[in-house]
Parts: structure tokens; sequence; C-alpha cells
């Protein structure tokens, strides 16, 4: 019978979809914030803090849940969560050590203490935080390690500390990473170790302990154990009543310069699991290539400097170049991985694509208004002019007319997109930055203009064959950078987009994402640039933090990376016809560029790029201050 009465089918929900809830409504009540947005997605797990505010991403389950499963997405999000609700962001970053590897220690342990505090209050998600270390180290391969130079210092730290703090032993995976170190780090720093339990939920506490554990394994000061409060700490700047720093005897500028940060993201508000993993001292294959599932480096983020202005930077230089390399994207994977990684790609981000497609359509309109408006008339030679036809009926001695359209500023340019491809780059921000760099080249192509999409990165971690050249020549002091750029071209300027798109999925590669040495980087797109015939040139750098790498910072000073980039920047900006834009994901640019925006979240990139290319190709736009904030400096000009 049919009738009025008859109710609609109800939609059929995936088999997976009650228990993403489930684990979303867990998160939620541990991590005490009823409005934490949880969402799903094929990547790694992460955390997006601002101010009451946050936002977690977990990996979407597989249809057939298994118990694993089932228990290693749990830990994730128990250990996203204990982290919410455990962790204090600017106490952290006040205690945090300065020198990387100190650093790398610190974090670790931090980690350690939030999911030890959960596991020692609940049965369960001792558990799931088991589960989740299980395959953390089963994918990352710590079980082939064999020698203590291959086997990261902070895992092996942070897992005895876990060890003193609940009781469970390391993962089997991980066994032999910790055998390795055992020895040394209990007979230097056992009794320290002992005296972290005491302070588990105190986090002032328990920073200033772990700084003594760090002291008793030569890696950093200890702030003493008679230390009050954070500004009687002899590394604390406190701000005098004139709101400036003091710092003793140490030089103010330098002091600044040298401070790395890796916890600045924490203090815009944002945290990541990567991140945890990466202080935790993910196993760092040196294997080009071949870098483990879950490694990421230690990023150094740096406060801007409020002493004197910093000194140009003459003297960076290389140790070698020799294993340096700049190639072409489709020369470092099979055409079959390359057609894998671009399917990859375009499945991950379908929705973001429409999204971005829609505001390049907006500047694809833009310009082709500029375009159509612009002619000149009455000449001897070109298109044309029906409009004036009438003339030669009239009077058939006088001489066809012909027009032209008038080359408009857009016609004679170029752009450059270069690329952060950094190892903090990975997941969802490489993701959205790639599709973002292939929508905006189809559409300028289609406007006439002529783009180059390029990526920096470094061939290894911590140091390649120049650390090893440097270690065979005695290690010389002052050898500056140790590393071997690896600078991709994933699209030349006059290479049509159809040929280039696949190349873009080769940042889908694990493995390719390593350390970022921004300013040498930013010399090579602009010398590329330089050597352009185009009248008009453009170079928009997007990244997500200051120039790292641990080799280099470690036997250089702590700036040395840094002022190399502001030195670049000031050359480009001051005494070059370049025009430079940078978006900062994550990260405040607007510190170093003239001309730039930061954005919190990865999703809002396509809308800050196709924003910028509007405002310098709007004829009308008006100059950007260097100094206005950020958030004014984007034009309303596609709403």
């Amino acid at each position: 019978m049919t009738g009025s009465n008859q109710k609609p089918p109800s939609r059929i929900e995936a088999p997976q979809e009650p228990f993403k809830r489930a684990v979303a409504g867990c998160m939620r009540a541990l991590a005490h914030m009823p409005q934490l947005e949880v969402a799903y997605a094929a990547e790694k797990p992460s955390l997006v803090r601002n101010g009451q505010a946050a936002k977690a991403r977990l990996p979407e389950p597989p249809r057939k849940l298994s118990r694993r499963d089932a228990a290693i997405l749990r830990g994730q999000a128990d250990s996203l969560a204990l982290r919410l609700a455990c962790h204090n962001a600017d106490v952290h970053r006040r205690l945090a050590p300065r020198p990387p590897a100190a650093r790398a220690v610190f974090e670790a342990v931090e980690q350690a203490r939030v999911e030890a505090i959960g596991a020692r209050r609940m049965q369960g998600v001792a558990q799931n935080l088991d589960a989740m270390l299980e395959d953390r180290f089963h994918h990352g391969r710590y079980s082939e390690i064999r020698e203590p130079a291959d086997a990261p210092l902070e895992q092996a730290v942070a897992l005895i500390v876990r060890e003193r703090l609940t009781g469970q032993k390391p993962p089997k995976n991980a066994q032999r990473l910790v055998d390795l170190w055992r020895a040394t780090i209990e007979q230097r720093a056992g009794r320290d170790l002992d005296k972290l339990a005491a302070d588990l939920e105190d986090q002032r506490g328990f920073a200033l302990s772990v700084r003594r554990v760090l002291a008793a394994l030569d890696m950093a000061e200890d702030f003493g154990s008679n230390s009050g409060e954070e500004g009687e700490t002899g590394e604390e700047r406190q701000p005098n009543e004139d709101g400036e720093t003091l710092q003793g005897e140490r030089d103010e500028g330098a002091d600044a310069a040298e401070t790395q940060s890796a916890e600045a993201a924490e203090a815009a508000g944002e945290t990541t699991l990567e991140a945890s993993e990466a202080a935790a001292g993910e196993f760092e294959a040196e294997e080009e290539g071949d870098a483990a599932e879950g490694e990421q480096p230690a990023e150094a983020r740096r406060p801007p400097s409020k002493g004197r202005p910093e000194p140009r930077a003459p003297d960076y230089r290389a140790f070698t170049r020799k294993f340096d390399e700049t190639v072409a994207a489709e020369a470092l994977c099979e055409p079959e991985e390359l057609d894998r990684l671009r399917a990859y790609l375009d499945k991950q981000l379908q929705n973001l694509s429409s999204i971005v497609a829609r505001l390049a359509n907006r500047l694809q309109r833009r310009l082709m208004a500029q375009q159509s408006r612009s002619w000149e008339f009455d000449l001897e030679e070109g298109m044309l002019d029906p409009a004036r036809l009438s003339r030669i009926i009239v009077d058939p001695q006088q001489p066809l007319s012909f027009k032209r359209e008038k080359d408009t500023d857009f016609r004679d340019t170029v752009v450059t997109l270069l690329l952060d491809n950094s190892g903090s780059m990975r997941g969802r921000p490489i993701t959205v930055a790639a599709t973002c760099a292939d929508i905006l080249a189809r559409t300028l192509e289609r406007c006439g203009v002529k783009v180059e999409i390029l990526g920096f990165t470094t061939r290894a971690w911590k140091g390649g064959q120049a650390r090893e050249a440097w270690l065979q020549a005695g290690k010389p002091a002052s050898p500056g950078r140790l590393n071997d750029l690896r600078h991709i071209i994933y699209k030349a300027a006059d290479a049509p987009w159809r040929r280039a798109r696949k190349n873009l999925g080769l940042m889908m590669r694990e493995g390719l994402l390593k350390e970022n040495i921004d300013g040498e980087a930013l010399d090579w797109a602009y010398c590329r640039l330089l050597a352009r015939p185009e009248q008009r040139r453009i170079l928009m750098m997007i990244s997500d933090g200051a120039p790292v790498d641990d080799s280099t910072l470690s036997v250089n000073p702590g700036n040395y990376l840094e002022r190399h980039l502001r030195h670049v920047i000031e050359e480009i900006e001051t005494r070059s016809p370049i025009e430079l834009i940078a978006i900062g994901i994550g990260h405040d640019v607007t510190r170093y560029y003239r001309r730039a925006v930061t954005i919190v979240d990865a999703e809002e990139l396509g809308g800050a790029m196709t924003e910028k290319l509007a405002e310098l190709f709007d004829e009308k736009a008006e100059p950007v201050p260097p100094h206005k904030p950020a958030i004014d400096r984007l034009p309303a000009v596609l709403h």
C-alpha cells in the first residue's frame, strides 16, 4: 500500500561512520573541549589550535576495520587529545632549550609526559597508545638499526622516560633502539630520570627536571635547581618597563636571531602529532629518497629580532657545491609512478580543487576583462577593423583601416611559484600547495601569462655527502652550509601545463621532503627569473617555516641560515626589478618580506595565492604598506 504515510528510505551510511563518531566524542571528552572539530582524511594526524578553538584531523579508517586498526586510530586520537588537555604551549616555549638536538629531546619527553598522564589514569588509553607506538616503530624500521649513530637519541630518551613514568616496556620494534642508548643514558642521567615522575602533572617542574637531564647528557645548560619563576633563569628574556628585553651581557640582536623555537607554531595556536613525532626523533634515514614513514625534522622557528639590525650576510658560503643538484621532476621518478602519484593527488583534494578553481576563474575573468578593452585603431597593419569599412564605401580611395590589441601589463609577464618541499610541509600543506599551483598555472596560461613551478629541499637529513666531505677534511671551523641541495623544476616557464601536470604528483612521494635552506632556493629562483625576457617578473614564495638544516646549524651560528635569507630578500626587494610575494602557512613571514601574508590553515592557501596575484594584476591596486598588519593586506578583489 502506497500512501502519504510512507516514510522515505533512510540514507545508508558507511560502516565506519559510527566508529568515527565514537572516536570524535572520546577526543572531545578527553581534551575537555566540547567544540573540538574532528575531521578524517587520508593523511597523517594533525592538530591546529587557535585560542580556545581547535581542529583535529585523523586518518580515514579502512572500510574493513580490524581490532588493530581501531586501536591504532584510537591511540592517535588519544595522543592529540592529551596534548590539548595536559600541555601548556607558553610554559613549554619559555623553558625549551635552544640547541636543536636538546630541543628535540625536550619535545619528545614532553610528548611522553602527556601520554603518560593518560596512560596512568585510564587503562584503555594506555592500550591504545601502545598500539599506536607499535605501529609507528614498525613502519619506522627501527628494528634494523645496528649502530648508535643511526639511532635517534631523542627517541631513546623518550621511551626510557615513558618506561619510568608508566612502567611499560618499550615497543618490541623499538627495543633495539633503546638498548643501543640505555647504558649511556642511565650512567649519565639515571638519577635525574628517576626524579621525573614526581613532577609528572606539573609541566613547569617537569620541564626543569628535563633540563637537568639534558645537562647531565651534556646537551644543554641546566636552569638550576633553585630557579624560581621563569624570569629568574639565566636564559629567559623578560620585558622591562619600556618593553625592551634584558639579557645580561649577551648581544641583544645576535641572541634574538639565535633563538630557535620549534614551538612558535603552538604559540600561534598550532600543534601537530607529526611535529611531536619529529621532536620525538622519528628515524631519520639518510639514504636518499628512502625516508621512513613518520619521519619529520624538528623545525626551527624564531621570533622576530628586536635588537639592533642584523648584519648583511656576504660571508655565507657552502662547504662544497659538488653534490648539489638542480633536477627536473620527471628525472626523480619513473613515469608509471608519476601517474600513480598524480592520481593520488587528484583523489585527495577533489573538494579543494573545485574551491580553488572557482577562485582562479574569478582571477581569469578579471584578466580577460583587462585584455579585451585596450585596442589601437587606424593602423596600417593588424586586424581589419569592420567598424571603419563604411569609409571605404563612401570614398574607395580611402586606405583600409586595421586595429591591434594593446599588450596589457599582464600579457608580458612571467610568474614563478617557489614551493617549500621541507619535511614540515608533509601531509595536508604540501598536497594543498601542489593543487593550488597546478590550478593557478593552468589559469594564468589561459590568459597568456607564463608560469614556472619550482621546489626546494635537501638530498639528505642532517647533512649528506657535503657533511661527509667536511668530516674527512678534519672538521674545519665555520664550514658554512653542510648539506646537499636539491632544487626541483616541476614546470619550466616555457613548458605547457599539459606536459608538466603529472610532475606535481612528485610532491606526494614518500621520502622527497627533507630540510629547507630558503635563502639559496630564493636566490636560485630569482636568478632564473632575471634571465627571462618578459618585462614583468613575479616571484611567489610559499613556505611554512624559517630555514633549518640541523647539519649546518650544529657547526655555525644559530642565525646563519636566517641571516642569509634576510640578506637575499633585501637584495631582491630593494635592488632588483623582481616583484616578490610570500605566503606563510602557519608561520609569520611578514617579518621577512615586505609584501606578504600569513595564513593559519593550508585550506586558505588557494584564496591567498589568488588574491595576491589579483592584487598585482589589478591596475587600480594600491601599493601595500611594508609594515601594515598581514590581515589588512588582502584586498577584497575577489569578493
